[in-house]
């Protein structure tokens, strides 16, 4: 039996093609003929490689949040001062978020954008938000020990408020002109975290 033809792309590069679509975009504005033509294949190629248009936008989600989740858990696993690593990461948000043409985080972007009647996006959506959730909880208990965050708050909520604020910045600094509220925001959240 003979093989098929062999690709004529590289399924990776096409992927990270779609998830910039989608990034700028969202998942429902996103049409397929965009993606076509920005992913340079064919219909039967998506539809062979990559299924219909939400298993491409599910499996471009995986891939923007496996990326950026691996990159943010080695940041915050770094050696060094827990709180160190954390303000850092926040600093470094600020100056993306505050970029002209900021696209934000496209998780938070296309959590606004899409049908929360869709359980498969919204599970899938959960599931990497929850990632992020635990790596923040992770860091903020190892800070508490290290005694550079308060210790009378509970660590998983001081999670899920950085979770909110980073989320929040992220969409902020698609619409804002200068840096001063993500500035700001970030200098409230260390005095809250550290108890000031």
């Amino acid at each position: 039996m003979t093989r098929g033809p062999q690709k004529q792309f590289d399924p990776e590069v096409a992927l990270t093609k779609a998830m910039e679509v989608f990034w700028a975009h969202g998942y429902e504005a996103a049409s397929l003929s965009e993606l076509l033509k920005t992913m340079g294949i064919g219909k039967k190629s998506l539809y062979d490689t990559f299924g219909n248009k939400q298993s491409l936008f599910l499996k471009a989600l995986e891939h923007y949040a496996q990326t950026t989740i691996r990159d943010m858990r080695d940041r915050l696993s770094a050696d060094g001062s827990p709180l160190g690593n954390l303000t850092q990461l926040l600093l470094e948000f600020q100056e993306m978020h505050s970029q002209p043409g900021s696209c934000g985080c496209m998780l938070g972007t296309n959590i606004a954008d899409f049908n929360t009647e869709d359980e498969a996006v919204a599970k899938v959506m959960r599931g990497y938000l929850r990632q992020v959730e635990d790596m923040f909880c992770t860091t903020l208990t190892r800070a508490q020990v290290a005694g550079e965050v308060n210790s009378t708050v509970n660590p998983r909520d001081l999670a899920r408020l950085l979770l909110c604020t980073t989320q929040g910045m992220a969409l902020l600094g698609r619409v804002m002109n200068d840096d001063t509220t993500l500035e700001g925001t970030v200098q409230a959240a260390l005095c809250v975290l550290k108890g000031n």
